[in-house]
């Protein structure tokens, strides 16, 4: 009697069929995710093992002291980070999402300046840091003679992240269906009316995800702020856009420069409270592009 059998999917056949080279590959992904995950909780495990005796109340609390490192804080680098990242936001963030909308909806590709700055948006993305740094030294901070202040660190660091931000927004706006801006023109919208309404609102996830990522980067930044002056030892939080100011990583460089165990205790203590810092602003973006992602 012949035995009945169902027959074999495509997928299942092609499974069968499968490379040798196709499974060492996935293998080597596989093994690069654990060792890269392997490191990061190594670091956490060392740095939170050798700031813990100073994770306390205190630490947030006080102001820097090179006298006094056992009650010395972070507070003027902590009012400091949160100062630039929010003026920062407040430059960065309007400004690449209108670039975006303006290159994504409006653009002619066909012209050959629309294509220019897409290039260069694309070239500054890679450019390292300091070089912005550099370039706020020069520009912002002597000939429009902001100084070392606050503002001039949120500028230099808004120009930092101001090309992800629009390659991150373009890219959310491109990944909504042709089908709902040509819906919403069929019903008598405006393009404005349709990008308002109906592309933005469905992008948001996207673009909300890439800016608070642009943020985070910015945030962990310490390259550009040596160039502006950003003082390594500051006992007072900022007070306006025009005052002196630190930030937590030139005050953790500033830490591990000296010499006594107890300033590189407050610095993995330091360390500890930046990475809780970025892990929540990811943690956010997470949760932000899980919330209100549509699946089209």
């Amino acid at each position: 009697m012949a035995i009945l059998t169902t027959p074999k999917s495509a997928v299942q056949l092609a499974g069968q069929g499968r490379p040798l080279r196709e499974h060492v590959f996935r293998i080597a992904l596989l093994s690069s995710l654990v060792i890269a995950l392997g490191f990061l909780a190594l670091l956490l495990v060392y740095v939170v093992q050798d700031g813990w005796p100073r994770l306390d109340s205190a630490l947030w609390e006080n102001q820097p002291s090179i006298r006094r490192p056992e009650t010395a804080g972070i507070q003027s680098g902590i009012f400091g980070t949160l100062w630039i990242i929010a003026l920062t936001a407040l430059m960065a963030l309007p400004t690449g999402i209108l670039a975006a909308v303006y290159l994504e909806e409006y653009a002619d590709k066909t012209k050959w300046y629309n294509r220019l700055i897409e290039l260069n948006i694309s070239n500054l993305a890679a450019v390292p840091s300091i070089v912005y740094g550099i370039l706020g030294l020069g520009l912002i901070a002597r000939w429009m003679q902001f100084g070392f202040t606050v503002m001039t660190g949120a500028m230099t660091i808004s120009l930092l992240v101001l090309p992800i931000v629009i390659i991150s927004a373009r890219e959310a706006i491109k990944a909504v269906p042709p089908s709902i801006r040509e819906g919403s023109l069929a019903l008598g919208a405006t393009q404005w009316q349709t990008i308002w309404r109906q592309v933005l609102p469905a992008a948001v996830p996207g673009m909300a995800t890439g800016s608070i990522l642009a943020l985070s980067r910015a945030i962990g930044e310490a390259a550009p702020f040596l160039m502006l002056g950003a003082a390594t030892l500051v006992r007072f939080n900022p007070e306006g856009v025009w005052s002196s100011f630190t930030v937590l990583p030139i005050q953790i460089y500033s830490f591990i420069s000296q010499s006594r165990e107890e300033f590189h205790v407050l610095a993995a203590a330091a360390i500890v409270i930046l990475l809780a810092i970025l892990l929540l602003m990811n943690s956010v973006a997470i949760w932000l592009r899980n919330r209100y992602q549509k699946r089209w």
